[in-house]
């Protein structure tokens, strides 16, 4: 086969077979390498030029510096231009070589503990130890746990922190013995690579049988391995070819709008200096300057002369767009990514991480930015739940923070209360939560949802301390006596029932039912008996939705042993039928949890990160659009949305949830409105929360414009169970018809290919991974350093570059045209108005450090978020900006030509002698044009520093101290030391600058642009203040997993160690001792599910993420 053909093979099937390199090596499968830079030593040089010239100045610079090397056509010298160009390029390759070093550094330390993950195969077999990420896809043949079950934490791959179980097939789940997983040679036959992150299709054949695969047997690369000592694994994809990195976008180069507005500009440029050469070089007044200019033989030529002519002018003009724009554009850039990293008020104390711009290339973009793509988890929250409050029995607790030492509640427990005691009971055996004693005294949750342990830790630090369960038994610690309940049955939840319910024989034989879940089920099926309570606690709920509190219900029932009895049978029954088993036990559930008794309510904060909703409501006055998009469930989502103030009471929230085809309609499920967003989108507010499977089919053709003009029209949008590449899809959706600037921020592996598709991407370094981080444009700790970053660097940066922009346009234009002017009355003979050291030094030296300064150091008000707008707008430099500093620079070049060209042709020096040489009119146009471009510096300057004044007026001394430097003969002492001189200068200076102050001032007033309306006409109408809190009636969602839950799994054993029952002691206390509760208390300040860090975890891998766990220090 040709070579050029050798990558065309697609595979349909994976054939892959167990410790068999030499097999699978003829599939030629991918490695586990996976390579994070974007050069190479041989790659850089190559790749980085046609970077650079892609710039159609540095092409532009190129062709000028041949046209230079031709002595017939050039009257400059080659090295004006071959320095700064070279200069420029040096710089700029220094600058990305650097960048890239640092990130292949970063990740080389970020991998350096797993440096033989690269020298994994497809098909082998390996080990890993509890808190290790996975190395590849693999399959699980067998663990340290019954069953070949395994718990892992997916938050890099969805965004949740709640445990999941995956369990090997019966069949490997002996294999724990290094011989016997040598002797393993079975064959797995499945899918080709893909991203789809909740399906695998396979099939295993071993030992001449066959055993079905799927995703519950797999471990995908990116998961962390917890609560589970070791596990074995065969891998099966590898590198590239992982779920995780088949979800990872290509890293694209990006180029800001300016950069691209810049090559059109500078086109334009070239367009206009050719029609301006085109006429010079066509011109015949030249041959009337002979006396002067006498031609030589070849210049005879009309057509050759003029050929020659129009290459010298167009190596004269060049100075328009100066190589030195290029130097200058890279020194900002590079100065606003150091003001970007020396932030004090973006770094982060308790982690020690300060903000990093990881590029230097896109900080004026960030003053743009109109869409803002977030991920939920560890981006917008902590991952922490914290038990806020509670009612019981119409009596609510905790009402400004819920602090455990709270002496109402304490001594409602010291009394014995009854409803108390049932109520915290039912938090400590209502659960389906693993406890684990790594050390005396030391009592670690392992919960399936942070929920979860945040109630069952709530209960214990009031005294009822969930200690230990078997399949039959559950043992607490309540008020420091032992006692141990029979577990008779566990009433699973899942997203229909919404709730969850166990069985439980108290030491005295009664019977009890104990069921948890959202308020709205529970409050119907409870006894009549409860109505008055349930409207008092119906309130209490309310009052905690209006803080974005998630709320559970709680109630019990005390149950009947011979009804019980009968209800049981029909249970096993129900539990051994085939056909529609799922409905029947759904029914016989429904038929028990009647009749209940209502305790209370519990409030959990899901806490936020640090200043989310005051920088969301600072973002929004920016008219700065949150999108969320999230692989959590939709309820989660939801009450987040509520506390971070994206969702309120009074926006109308839009459902789809049923999206079927693309070629029928969107079926439109809207749960909480009925209005219709099209008929009321003027008048109301709408909020779009849409989930992934429905997400799938608005992305194709026929929908995307539909779904994308839906979402614009809504106040706020959250995509829930989203996969990475559809985070991807959607912000490449607003990219491309939209074309608004976007920014994608988050903190985990899940969003890596958003990131890189946006035109900026942020990465927080948090609890997820540095992935998110190393493949970012800028990074910080925290989500609410974004605020900083866009309305105080971003805007600052667009705001700095486009006012450098503007003013070098028009004093290079005022420079450069000078020669137009002059070629009238040379003869077009190509020659320069100044002296050479003048041209060599204007940009470089003269005009250089004032520009700079107001570039890296101007500054506009902080106050007003709404001045954020304009960038947004694109309005401070475009392409009629352009259009009107190019028309004030010629005008300048007008004035500063003939001003002193009619003056010297009327004045007369004080000796009475005319001002004749073309030396002093020189030094006078070049005075002039120093002066007039410094004044116009200093009014165009906003915010005035030491650095400003100290360039300005040094300039102008470094100015006149070369110029009586370089013309020793005496030109320039003569010249300026007539006062005649002075006068037109100073007259030249005020006709160039006064009509543009004129019209500055008229502008104010007929034409005030946002910035003149906020500051001056009516600054208190745009002096918003940042809204900390919206409250909202809407009953905030409950707090509880919101997947099937681990009942069957507890019931059955399979989960359960020997050695977990030998925990169940108690330490020997009084049981009524109020100094232990109070004591106990007193050591908590809050009743929090809190992060244990283990130093374990630390030593086998610095690449972890650490899941909420409850410790308990008895």
């Amino acid at each position: 086969m040709a070579f050029w053909r050798r990558n065309t093979y697609v595979e349909k099937e994976r054939h892959v077979k167990a410790n068999a390199r030499d097999y699978n090596d003829k599939f030629a499968y991918t490695n586990n390498h996976i390579k994070t830079s974007k050069y190479n030593i041989f790659t850089f040089l190559p790749i980085n030029l046609f970077e650079q010239f892609q710039r159609v100045a540095n092409a532009y610079f190129l062709v000028l510096l041949i046209l230079q090397l031709i002595p017939e056509i050039s009257s400059l010298s080659w090295f004006t231009t071959i320095v700064p160009l070279v200069l420029v390029l040096v710089i700029t390759a220094v600058k990305d070589a650097t960048d890239d070093y640092v990130s292949s550094i970063i990740h080389l330390l970020y991998l350096l503990q797993n440096e033989k993950w690269m020298n994994i195969c497809v098909g082998d077999i390996i080990k890993l130890e509890n808190n290790q990420f996975v190395a590849a896809d693999i399959l699980l043949l067998s663990s340290s746990e019954p069953y070949g079950l395994c718990y892992i934490e997916t938050a890099e791959l969805d965004g949740e922190t709640n445990l999941k179980v995956r369990q090997a097939l019966t069949v490997t789940s002996d294999l724990g013995d290094i011989s016997k997983l040598m002797d393993f040679d079975g064959e797995v036959i499945c899918e080709p690579p893909n991203n789809k992150l909740d399906k695998f299709t396979g099939t295993l054949c071993w030992r001449d049988n066959k055993y079905p695969l799927d995703n519950e047997k797999m471990l995908l690369r990116g998961c962390v391995l917890r609560n589970t000592e070791w596990c074995f694994g065969m891998v099966i994809f590898a590198g590239l070819q992982t779920k995780l990195m088949q979800n990872c976008g290509r890293t694209k180069f990006k180029r800001t709008n300016l950069d691209k507005l810049m090559n059109t500009l500078v086109l334009w440029v070239s367009l206009l200096l050719l029609l301006v050469h085109l006429a010079l070089c066509t011109n015949q007044i030249g041959s009337n300057f002979q006396v002067f200019l006498p031609w030589n033989e070849f210049q005879r030529n009309a057509v050759f002369s003029g050929f020659l002519t129009f290459w010298s002018y167009i190596i004269i003009l060049n100075t328009v767009v100066p190589i030195s724009l290029y130097v200058s554009v890279e020194v900002l850039r590079l100065g606003h990514s150091y003001f970007i990293n020396w932030d004090r008020k973006m770094y982060n104390n308790r982690t020690n991480t300060a903000a990093q711009a990881r590029t230097t290339t896109l900080n004026e973009e960030l003053g743009q930015v109109e869409f803002v793509f977030s991920d939920k988890t560890g981006t917008l929250t902590q991952n922490i739940m914290v038990f806020s409050k509670c009612s019981i029995n119409g009596q609510t607790y905790g009402m400004e923070k819920f602090k455990f030492y709270d002496s109402s509640l304490v001594d409602a427990i010291k009394l014995e209360d009854t409803a108390v005691q049932e109520f915290f009971r039912l938090l400590a055996l209502c659960h389906t939560v693993m406890p684990e004693e790594k050390s005396e005294g030391h009592l670690v949750y392992q919960a399936q949802s942070p929920d979860e342990g945040a109630l069952v830790t709530a209960a214990r630090n009031f005294g009822f301390v969930f200690r230990a369960r078997t399949p039959e038994t559950i043992t607490l610690c309540e008020m420091g006596r032992s006692v141990t309940y029979k577990l008779l049955a566990i009433l699973d939840f899942n997203n229909v029932r919404k709730r969850m319910s166990v069985i439980v024989k108290n030491p005295q034989g009664h019977i009890k039912l104990y069921s948890k879940g959202a308020d709205t089920i529970i409050f119907e099926r409870l006894d009549p008996s409860s109505d008055d309570l349930m409207y008092t606690t119906s309130e209490h709920l309310s009052e905690f939705a209006g803080e974005g509190l998630r709320t559970l219900a709680l109630a019990y029932k005390d149950l009947d042993e011979d009804y019980f009895d009968v209800w049981m049978k029909k249970l096993l029954f129900a539990s051994t039928v085939i056909e529609n088993r799922e409905d029947q036990l759904a029914v016989l559930y429904e038929e028990l949890e009647q009749g209940l008794k209502l305790l209370g309510a519990t409030a959990i904060e899901d806490k936020l990160q640090e200043g989310v909703p005051e920088t969301i409501a600072c973002l929004n006055l920016a008219d700065i659009k949150i999108w969320v998009l999230t692989g959590d469930k939709l309820e989660t989502a939801m009450n987040i949305g509520y506390s971070c103030n994206m969702l309120n009471a009074k926006e109308h929230i839009l459902g789809l949830s049923r999206v079927t085809s693309a070629a029928g309609d969107v079926e439109k499920t809207d749960v909480f409105a009925d209005d219709s967003v099209f008929e009321e989108t003027i008048i109301a507010e709408y909020a779009l929360v849409i989930n992934g499977h429905s997400l799938a089919h608005a992305l194709e053709p026929q929908l995307e414009h539909t779904l994308l003009d839906l979402a614009c029209l809504c106040k706020t949008v959250i995509c829930c169970r989203v996969t990475p590449m559809q985070k991807a899809q959607v912000v490449e959706l607003v990219k491309r018809h939209r074309r608004a600037i976007t920014l994608a921020i988050g903190d985990g592996a899940n969003d890596v290919s958003m990131i890189k598709t946006a035109h900026i991407g942020v990465g927080i370094s948090g609890q997820e991974g540095m992935q998110a981080v190393l493949a970012s444009d800028y990074s910080f700790a925290q989500f609410r350093f974004l605020q900083r970053l866009l309305l105080v660097h971003g805007r600052w940066s667009y705001f700095r570059m486009c006012n450098f922009l503007c003013y070098f346009f028009y004093k290079n234009f005022a420079f450069t045209l000078v020669h137009f002017w002059y070629g009238f009355f040379c003869g077009f003979s190509a020659q320069t108005v100044y002296d050479q050291w003048f041209i060599t030094l204007f940009n470089i030296v003269y005009t250089s450090l004032p520009v700079l300064a107001m570039g890296l150091f101007d500054q506009n008000s902080l106050r007003y978020p709404s001045l954020y707008k304009p960038g947004q707008q694109n309005l401070l430099f475009n392409k009629h900006q352009f259009f009107l500093y190019t028309l004030q620079g010629m005008a300048t070049s007008f004035l500063l030509f003939f001003i002193p060209y009619g003056a010297f042709s009327e004045m007369v020096k004080e000796d009475g002698t005319h001002f004749s040489d073309q030396q002093t009119f020189a030094v006078t146009i070049a005075t002039s044009l120093v002066i007039v471009v410094s004044v116009q510096i200093g009014l165009v300057t906003h915010y005035w520093t030491a650095v400003n004044h100290l360039f300005i007026w040094g300039s102008l001394i470094v100015y006149f101290a070369i110029l009586f430097a370089m013309q020793s003969d005496g030109t320039a002492r003569n010249c300026l030391s007539e006062k005649s001189v002075w006068l037109i200068i100073l007259l030249t200076t005020v006709v160039c600058v006064v009509p543009g102050l004129a019209v500055s001032f008229l502008r104010v007033d007929l034409f005030p642009t946002l910035r003149d309306k906020v500051l001056y006409n009516n600054p208190d109408t745009y002096r918003k203040q940042c809204l900390l809190r919206r409250t909202s009636s809407r009953r905030s969602a409950y707090a509880f997993s919101h997947q099937q839950g681990y009942g069957e799994l507890i019931t059955s054993g399979k989960n359960m160690r020997m050695s977990t029952v030998s925990s169940a002691h108690c330490p020997e206390r009084m049981p009524h001792s109020s100094s232990w509760i109070e004591n106990m208390l007193k050591r908590n300040n809050e009743v929090s599910c809190i992060s244990d860090e283990s130093t374990e975890a630390s030593e086998n891998s610095k690449r972890h993420t650490e899941i909420p766990k409850q410790q308990c220090t008895e």
